[in-house]
């Protein structure tokens, strides 16, 4: 798609419209003017004329360093970019058969990663018999839930998918709200 917007952007001699409203580099309203005469002011200061608003009536075109003004499109691409937050999934796998005290030590690295403002998805594996009985790694997702209320929000309940019971817990947002 960007591809296409590099195409549709008409520079110079590429564009076809007889009269054109025309802007300077600095602001300048020159009105509406022809096709030529707005040529001729970009060439006099060294620039090009880029149409920016074709579907207008007359077309819009503006004075300026096209060069430059690529650049500080692609400058704000990659500023949008970094500020764009990437969610990490931290996986945690429990069984059905888990000890109480094997629970705790998970949940204390489900509240690390929670806190650090990770996803965390809870994934209890059903092993030959068990798939028989799902429920059984229901409760042991519905015991973890009590012990991270505080600091996360189950966004899926304990729900399953194959052979794994899944789970999965978002941090709490306090923060913003302060």
């Amino acid at each position: 798609m960007s591809k296409k917007k590099e195409q549709k952007v008409l520079l110079n001699e590429e564009i076809r419209a007889p009269q054109v409203r025309c802007i300077g580099d600095d602001g300048t309203q020159y009105g509406i003017i022809s096709r030529d005469e707005a040529l001729e002011r970009a060439e006099e200061k060294g620039l090009d004329l880029v149409l920016i608003a074709p579907d207008a009536n007359p077309p819009v075109c503006k004075i300026m360093d096209y060069g430059k003004f690529k650049y500080q499109q692609e400058k704000k691409k990659k500023e949008a970019k970094k500020k764009q937050t990437k969610i990490e999934v931290k996986e945690i796998k429990l069984s059905v058969k888990i000890a109480q005290n094997d629970i705790d030590y998970k949940v204390k690295h489900a509240r690390e990663f929670l806190e650090k403002g990770k996803h965390v998805k809870f994934r209890v594996f059903l092993r030959g018999r068990e798939m028989a009985h799902p429920e059984a790694g229901i409760e042991v997702l519905e015991k973890i839930i009590p012990l991270i209320e505080d600091i996360g929000i189950v966004e899926k309940k304990p729900h399953q998918e194959g052979r794994y019971i899944n789970m999965m817990v978002i941090p709490k947002k306090e923060d913003k709200k302060k």
